[in-house]
């Protein structure tokens, strides 16, 4: 299975990711982690990088492209891969079927996760990060023991910047403006599944899977 997620931010596709990764025994690739990994080391990437997601904006394509270039060339992808971040517009997803079609090994399904904004607003503001050891909690659905105070290290809680109203509703105009366009790409190569992305987690990787084993021979 060679598998894209695409829908907009706080629809749940990094959770998704892990579950049907497992379920289908493919690696899990999220340009996110990779993001993540070279911000803590304060390599020069993750300088930039750290630099654009702060302001809700997105990593230029130069930069990504080659990223995901690199690690489609591991051994670990040569029975399938999710990807999880990537594309993101359609220049990106136009890379993408270059470079694979170079291996003849196509994009099986592009898979949506259709949210509105109102519940990825309350889904993503109501977030709170441990400072010291990085666990997600969140003030509705998923509250500390106690308020502010980490479960696990007892680190103190706060709202990462990215999670703020304003830079969430700047993301969500990004989406719309640069990623969204390649959800019409994907459904006019006819590759696009589509699914709501409510309810619980298990329902969600149910209702995937389901809709995947439908539409993929």
């Amino acid at each position: 299975m060679r598998l894209i997620l695409v829908g907009p931010p706080g629809a749940g596709k990094g959770t998704q990711a892990v579950h049907l990764a497992a379920h289908y025994g493919i690696p899990h690739i999220s340009t996110g982690d990779i993001f993540r990994l070279n911000i803590k080391n304060e390599t020069e990437l993750g300088k930039l990088a750290k630099s654009y997601s702060d302001a809700g904006n997105l990593v230029p394509d130069s930069v990504t492209n080659e990223m995901v270039r690199d690690r489609l060339t591991h051994g670990d992808v040569a029975n399938g891969f999710l990807l999880d971040g990537f594309p993101r517009n359609v220049a990106q997803a136009e890379f993408l079927r270059a470079i694979l079609a170079e291996k003849s090994a196509p994009i099986d399904a592009a898979l949506e996760f259709s949210l509105e904004d109102a519940e990825i607003l309350l889904r993503l503001t109501g977030r709170r990060t441990c400072r010291a050891c990085g666990t997600s909690f969140h003030i509705v659905f998923e509250k500390p023991a106690v308020d502010g105070i980490c479960d696990k290290c007892q680190g103190e809680l706060y709202q990462r910047q990215d999670d703020s109203e304003e830079v969430i509703t700047h993301r969500l105009a990004v989406y719309a403006e640069q990623t969204q366009p390649i959800i019409a790409f994907y459904r006019s190569e006819g590759l696009l599944i589509s699914i709501p992305a409510t309810g619980e987690v298990s329902e969600i990787s149910a209702r995937a899977i389901s809709a995947l084993s439908a539409a993929v021979n």
